[in-house]
């Protein structure tokens, strides 16, 4: 999963992220043009197509900081009706296969055997 020390500190897409979250107007090109705020901030075609499909193993692949990749799924996807099918979530699962499986019921944690 992420690791602070994978951290691209050069990332423009970290910086991105953190003025977007506090700023209603970039919230909203956010959501409405995705593309056009890219290309405004000169995010690159990677950073830009990994937000777009929301993959959060790219995100944290090409340094994204791991505290950030919350948010982007929150301005991709909003946070209400937050179920176990909710799409912030599946794209943690889709990332994280096996972990997924094993927080889902299949951890020795979870079985009753004793």
């Amino acid at each position: 999963m992420g690791n602070v020390e994978r951290v691209d500190k050069t990332l423009l897409l970290n910086e991105v992220v953190f003025y977007v979250r506090k700023d209603a107007a970039l919230r909203d090109e956010w959501r409405n043009n995705l593309r056009g705020l890219a290309n405004r901030f000169g995010l690159s075609t990677a950073e830009y197509e990994a937000v777009r499909d929301a993959d959060v193993r790219r995100l944290l692949e090409m340094g994204v900081h791991q505290y950030l990749v919350p948010h982007i799924l929150r301005l991709n996807f909003g946070v209400t009706n937050m179920t176990n099918d909710h799409p912030a979530l599946t794209a943690y699962q889709r990332a994280f296969p096996q972990e997924s499986r094993a927080a889902i019921g299949g951890s020795k944690w979870d079985r009753t055997e004793r």
